[in-house]
């Protein structure tokens, strides 16, 4: 196959945070034909989530609000991987317990996403954890105002055919979920 890669001549970073940075490359074609300028590129700490069962079998989803859209809805758990996260199951453990209370007994990788290639630096990854314990309460960031509610297989198919789960990398995390608890078959 042809390599279709391009060249990054120089960059330029335009605002750097904690959670968000956005820098401006100029780059070049492999066959040195074309210069691509301005290409910006929005880099994003890694996220992890994860599609999370409670003993019982029920799906724990997050209720939010989401600025940006101005709507309330319904999201799997996740976050950022922190520095000092060992692993990034540990990252979504730590996530998991923060922001729900429950702790889990297995998890199980389910790979990587990324939301937006073209412009995201970023990866999302996904895991299925299962057999989740309430065992505390909820430790929120100070920007964090979330309702976690429990919901049967049922339930969260019927959410996804109504598009009540509008996440992207949310919904392909269930997909995957759902494939590997054997209840999407392709």
């Amino acid at each position: 196959m042809k390599d279709l890669s391009w060249k990054t001549l120089s960059s330029e970073y335009l605002f750097n945070d904690t959670w968000f940075t956005i820098r401006k490359d100029t780059c070049q074609t492999r066959d040195g034909k074309k210069i691509i300028y301005p290409y910006y590129v929005y880099e994003f700490p890694t996220w992890v989530t994860a599609v999370a069962l409670t003993e019982d079998g029920r799906f724990i989803l997050e209720r939010q609000y989401r600025h940006a859209l101005g709507l309330t809805q319904y999201e799997i758990p996740g976050g950022c991987v922190d520095d000092t996260d060992p692993s990034l199951q540990a990252a979504i453990e730590r996530e998991l317990l923060e922001e729900t209370g429950y702790r889990f007994e297995h998890f199980e990788y389910l790979g990587k996403t990324s939301s937006n290639p073209s412009t995201n630096s970023n990866w999302m990854h996904m895991y299925l954890a299962t057999g989740g314990k309430l065992v505390q309460s909820q430790e929120l960031d100070h920007s964090e105002d979330i309702e976690v509610s429990l919901f049967t297989m049922e339930e969260l198919v019927q959410m996804l055919k109504e598009n009540k789960i509008i996440q992207s990398m949310h919904v392909t995390s269930l997909f995957y979920a759902l494939q590997r608890l054997g209840k999407i078959v392709f």
